[in-house]
């Protein structure tokens, strides 16, 4: 979408841009004796110990609680977002991200303000990510579908089947993109989504970057750098990957000021947890993001140097399939005449699964992966494991 032509407000719910956003009471104050959101000012109950004084004035003890949980957090996780801005510094400002619980909601949330249910559409390029598909259905919005180059595991852009598909139909609002996909694990080219970009298409391109930490640098960047460039562009990422923060559920999406406006406007008033925020903020420290960076050459080279090259001297793995890089592996499996083989994977995915206490990830039902199985790239130990029960 050529910037001088972009216009949010044309790919917004009309309900959406007259939207009077609720105001918590954080949005007011958060210093003081705060009594404007009727939290319990004892403390959280299971801690506090009450008690009466000589003077008969209450006497309150209570475990320590640094985190004060009886007080409902930020409800923009400021503190967290300026971390973000550090590790990608490319974001122009805090007013151009936004934090959700886990990527599912941020998904979820641009759905619901751009698509008008049973009428709107957005696209998604198969072999992909599933909920972006579930949430649709749970909208009632339809999906259009054009699917990756797959042939020789390639995972790419159809470009031009892409830009047809969106331009041609005025119902679709949204293009997913993946990158690294997922269950794909290739980067998306540079050039190939630059083209997109730069189409006629009117509505929002997302790019979601779950896997993005895990690419050499050799191989691509986030897209985050775009961002300033291309209003119509919105970048998702996670804690949950890179990071290893799965449990704490915190989603980040980035993009234009006034696209993040409207998606602090929708969202509950406080939808990302006290404990979520502060463990964030820990690992998005100096030392955190050090920390994670080390894992990740850990997890990189446990890929490139061991899994991958021990998995194809394996005799019915055919092939690893598109450009490895995530924190997983697509292997396909084949029968003795070397075609794919859905039943052999399946086969062997069970028999791991429910005798050999080994969990990987069947995909041979999904568009260009016949006979694969994901594979993630777990510890040394781990790994070898994979390949000896293999």
């Amino acid at each position: 979408m050529p910037v001088s032509s972009f216009d949010l407000k044309r790919v917004l719910r009309p309900n959406i841009l007259k939207l009077e956003p609720y105001r918590c009471a954080r949005d007011d104050y958060s210093e003081g004796i705060l009594l404007d959101a009727n939290e319990n000012s004892y403390g959280p109950a299971y801690q506090v110990e009450i008690s009466e004084g000589a003077d008969g004035r209450e006497e309150l003890r209570a475990s320590s609680c640094p985190d004060s949980l009886h007080r409902y957090p930020d409800p923009l996780g400021r503190e967290v977002k300026q971390r973000i801005l550090k590790l990608r510094p490319s974001i122009p400002s805090t007013d151009n991200v936004f934090l959700g619980v886990g990527s599912d909601e941020v998904i979820d949330m641009i759905v619901r303000i751009t698509c008008t249910p049973g009428k709107d559409s957005i696209l998604i390029t198969p072999p992909t990510y599933g909920m972006y598909k579930v949430v649709a259905s749970i909208n009632d919005v339809n999906v259009v579908k054009v699917p990756l180059i797959v042939e020789e595991g390639a995972f790419q852009l159809d470009v031009d089947a892409v830009i047809q598909a969106a331009v041609s139909d005025p119902t679709v609002k949204v293009i997913w993109l993946c990158s690294p996909g997922n269950p794909t694990g290739t980067y998306l080219r540079e050039e190939d989504v630059r083209r997109v970009l730069d189409s006629p298409f009117q509505g929002l391109v997302v790019m979601d970057e779950a896997y993005v930490d895990f690419v050499r640098a050799d191989r691509g960047q986030s897209y985050v750098h775009l961002v300033p460039e291309y209003p119509g562009l919105f970048v998702m990422q996670t804690m949950s990957k890179s990071f290893g923060l799965a449990g704490i559920r915190l989603g980040v999406g980035i993009g234009s000021r006034e696209l993040v406006a409207y998606l602090n406007n929708a969202k509950a008033p406080y939808n990302v947890s006290t404990l979520s925020l502060g463990v964030a903020k820990s690992a998005l420290s100096d030392d955190g993001v050090q920390k994670m960076r080390s894992v990740i050459r850990r997890i990189q080279n446990q890929r490139d140097e061991y899994l991958i090259p021990e998995l194809l001297r394996l005799p019915h793995v055919s092939a690893i399939l598109g450009g490895n890089d995530a924190n997983f592996v697509v292997c396909r499996l084949a029968d003795s005449d070397g075609k794919p083989s859905n039943a052999i994977a399946k086969s062997v995915y069970s028999e791991m699964a429910q005798n050999r206490g080994l969990v990987v990830r069947y995909r041979g039902s999904d568009y260009g992966c016949e006979g694969c199985l994901r594979i993630t790239v777990g510890t040394a130990e781990e790994n070898r494991v994979v390949i000896d029960t293999l």
